[in-house]
């Protein structure tokens, strides 16, 4: 059975018929939403300001939503003389998102509502990206257990936020390293199986945009986030924006040759930057080192999984005193300085934020990257440049989906109205 949309303005709107006027406060209302979203309360305005648009309209509009439910009063703002202006806010609990972060070996997904707070348990499992329907099955049937468990109206959850590795065309919505479909876009079989639009973004501008919207970079104009887990990614903000390329392609920092050390990197070229910064170089070198004899306590767990040492367990040893894992996270700490020295020198960056779980290795990893910065930066702009840790934990990658996600739609309603007409999403395990 229909349902009717989400959106009471959604309702009546359609691309082709919709012109002039009426399509036109129809796009400020979605505008007006989007900004609520990503900015907070505002005041009229502050709406009027940011949209261009006059007073009697951003009122009327405001008045349109306070009767639809999205949005409420939410108390008065600072004024500079006179009555304080009432502020207006989104609902806590107007619409939520899915936010699923698809790293290399795991995968993470969490509900959030439209006041980014998590409202479901964080489901984790072990994942392999490089196994395309494979993986999109088995993510929608984790989904389907989240989405049962949590207490949330599902005809209210309305997109889909998924970050993951790789050359992706966020526009396009395809990724050209994993989740290949041949014909078919990435988003395009993932809408299909989860009934509901889906924003692909690549994981380190994800994990950038949640530095802007929610943590370090908040405020800044110029600021680079390095996101270090298996691979080495690169989110760029250049005046308060994420900067993405002329094809959504910026960024890829793994994949600048760096050394001629004959090591493969994952791209199919040879010494990568990646080869000897990122969670993989760490993982190997401790392989390496064990098989050599080195002395460790990685070497008991070496023998135990026979095999792989996943990059936790080195960071762990080293916050542990292991010398061997240290030695690894200081090599791997120079090699990373040297390669934010020539982007600290291009980019002129005022803040450079280190994220991802060797990030959790804290001054084994700071310390060596300070050292190369000092050797190889040019002092005018090192001595400039913060270098800072992010703040946001584990759940950085979701909400950078699923905030853009959300912004994502909103600037482009069109896309939602194709999926309000449809039944609620059926999360039944099948």
């Amino acid at each position: 059975m229909n349902r009717k949309p989400l959106f009471p303005f959604l309702e009546d709107f359609s691309p082709k018929h919709m012109k002039g006027v009426k399509k036109k406060r129809f796009l400020h209302k979605a505008e007006v939403i989007r900004n609520l979203y990503a900015f907070g309360p505002a005041s009229n305005a502050d709406i009027c300001r940011r949209l261009k648009i006059s007073m009697p309209t951003s009122l009327s509009i405001m008045n349109e939503l306070l009767e639809s439910g999205l949005v409420e009063k939410m108390g008065r703002g600072i004024s500079s003389g006179g009555r304080k202006p009432a502020l207006f806010g989104l609902r806590s609990d107007s619409f939520f998102s899915l936010g699923i972060d698809a790293a290399r070996f795991k995968t993470r997904m969490a509900i959030f509502n439209n006041s980014n707070e998590k409202v479901s348990e964080t489901i984790s499992f072990s994942s392999d990206i490089t196994k395309s329907e494979e993986f999109v099955n088995e993510a929608y049937l984790h989904a389907a257990e989240l989405v049962e468990k949590a207490s949330i109206d599902t005809t209210k959850l309305i997109c889909v936020g998924l970050i993951m590795p790789g050359l992706i065309d966020s526009l396009k919505g395809t990724n050209y390293t994993h989740l290949n479909f041949g014909k078919r876009t990435t988003c395009e079989v993932l809408e299909e199986k989860f009934n509901r639009p889906v924003f692909l973004e690549n994981d380190a501008k994800a994990m950038a945009h949640a530095e802007l919207r929610f943590g370090k970079a908040r405020g800044k104009k110029n600021v680079l986030v390095v996101f270090m887990e298996w691979g080495l990614g690169l989110g760029i903000i250049t005046e308060g924006k994420i900067y993405r390329g002329s094809l959504g392609l910026a960024g890829e920092l793994s994949h600048i040759p760096a050394v001629d050390n004959k090591i493969y990197c994952q791209c199919g070229k040879q010494g990568c930057l990646e080869t000897i910064a990122s969670g993989a170089a760490i993982s190997r070198m401790a392989m390496e080192g064990i098989s050599s004899g080195k002395r460790s306590v990685l070497a008991e767990y070496h023998k135990k999984i026979d095999g792989h040492i996943e990059t936790g367990k080195v960071v762990d040893a080293a916050n542990k005193g292991d010398l061997f894992a240290i030695s690894i996270l200081s090599d791997i700490g120079m090699n990373l300085g040297k390669g934010l020295a020539g982007l600290m020198q291009l980019f002129n960056p005022e803040l450079v934020i280190l994220s991802g779980n060797v990030c959790e290795a804290k001054q084994y990893i700071t310390t060596p990257v300070q050292q190369a910065l000092n050797t190889y930066c040019m002092p005018q702009i090192r001595e400039r440049t913060d270098i800072s840790i992010s703040e946001l934990g584990d759940d950085q990658g979701m909400l950078g989906a699923v905030s853009m996600a959300m912004e994502y739609f909103f600037n482009r309603p069109f896309l939602l109205n194709q999926f309000s007409l449809k039944k609620p999403v059926d999360y039944q395990k099948h």
